[in-house]
């Protein structure tokens, strides 16, 4: 055990000793292997960050959810001229789930909402998305309230002129006011702000920060049903304890009859599952690392052949070092270990290297990227720290045989 030891601390010193008297020739070839372990590390932390950025921001929702509507959220073997001629989901189509299909925790009818402008006295604000939509959303999503309280079930269903802000939208429009009772106009209308939601923060897709929602039936009294023509959806929460499957083919049955729908007709709707919005989202993350892997495993190709450059350039430079050596007793073995610790050595230095740079990036990203995080994980620097190791095994194994069958005569008259 002493003998690998020293077999070590020798290979780390011939390593040091490399970087010190041929700074420029190591540096270059110590780069294929930092650019390698860099690039394949900051593509797996950046996809891990959006990974858990992601799954924070679907945290709040039943992955069972679904969404019924005319249109698909993915892809569709349905043709666009069939899918453009599908009925608008309609507040009697929610009103007919909602008596109809057993099993049901929570549904909500929604108007895919559009930009609007928010006005208080002199204040507005412009692109705001107002939402309307009956007042399950609550239960069904993440909401919590900040100040005030979200509408009630009456006031959802008449339709009454109040509405809930984002914490943002509250913030920018109030100030340091107290927002809850006052009067803002919305669809050049007066609606009465009955809640602030609690701040939920930038998440990857639409923040509740920077919405505002109304009760459907608000917006449907003046205008026929919707605003200026945008689709609805029907958003269902089963029950815990459902059969997802069979709860789905029950609901698509029931609504199939309920729109006339004979047997061999195709339906004329999608049913849009949040766990489907999951799957898709995992896919898309297993390729960008597949695809990481590929365009980074280039670098670290080069990074291999530099090593190895290294290594063969040292045995020629040594040789008669290493004649002396298996003349004194040295055998093949020790020989062998020596420049292969110090070719793992080299490897790992540009490794850490590596791993120092994507740390770096990471903390330079966290403080640009407002509340999108990045995150350098354990198990990645793990994974960057065995990768040089194998790659140093690997650059230094051929160059370390022939160095261990070097014949000690020819080898010291070499070096002669």
């Amino acid at each position: 055990m002493i003998v690998y030891i020293r077999l070590f601390k020798e290979g780390f010193a011939f390593a040091l000793n490399a970087l010190r008297n041929n700074k420029l020739r190591t540096f270059l070839s110590l780069l294929g292997v930092t650019i390698g372990i860099f690039s394949i590390i900051a593509v797996l932390a950046a996809v891990d960050s959006l990974d858990r950025n992601i799954k924070d921001s679907l945290s709040g929702l039943d992955k069972n959810t679904m969404y019924l509507t005319k249109y698909s959220f993915g892809p569709t073997s349905v043709p666009r001229w069939k899918r453009d001629n599908f009925p608008q989901t309609e507040y009697s189509d929610y009103e007919f789930i909602k008596r109809n299909v057993p099993g049901i925790e929570n549904v909500a009818y929604v108007i895919f909402g559009g930009s609007e402008i928010v006005k208080y006295e002199g204040e507005s604000i412009e692109g705001v998305e107002v939402t309307p939509v009956s007042s399950e959303i609550y239960e069904i999503e993440d909401f919590k309230v900040e100040f005030g309280r979200f509408y009630t079930e009456s006031e959802s269903a008449s339709g009454a002129p109040v509405i809930v802000l984002g914490y943002e939208i509250a913030e920018n429009l109030f100030g340091n006011l107290n927002p809850i009772n006052k009067q803002i106009r919305v669809y050049g209308r007066k609606l009465t702000v009955i809640g602030v939601l609690k701040k939920f923060g930038a998440t990857l897709f639409d923040s509740p920060d920077n919405k505002a929602y109304v009760p459907a039936n608000f917006v449907r009294r003046f205008n026929n049903g919707g605003v200026n023509g945008l689709p609805g959806a029907i958003i269902l929460d089963p029950e815990d304890d459902q059969d997802i499957d069979a709860f789905e083919g029950i609901m698509i049955q029931k609504f199939r009859n309920y729109r006339g729908l004979k047997a061999g007709d195709d339906n004329d709707f999608f049913v849009n599952k949040m766990s489907g919005m999951a799957d898709a989202i995992n896919g898309i993350i297993s390729m960008l690392n597949s695809i990481g892997w590929v365009i980074s495993g280039f670098s670290l190709l080069v990074g291999g052949f530099g090593i190895a450059n290294i290594m063969f350039v040292s045995v020629k430079e040594r040789t008669n070092l290493i004649g002396i050596q298996k003349s004194l007793g040295a055998k093949n073995k020790f020989i062998l270990l020596q420049f292969l610790s110090e070719a793992v050595i080299l490897a790992v230095i540009g490794g850490v290297i590596g791993l120092i740079l994507v740390w770096l990036c990471t903390l330079i990203g966290s403080q640009f990227s407002g509340d999108f995080e990045f995150v350098l994980s354990f198990e990645n620097m793990l994974l960057g720290f065995s990768l040089s190791s194998v790659i140093g095994l690997i650059s230094g194994v051929i160059p370390a045989i022939s160095a261990s069958k070097l014949d000690p005569v020819e080898a010291i008259r070499t070096g002669m």
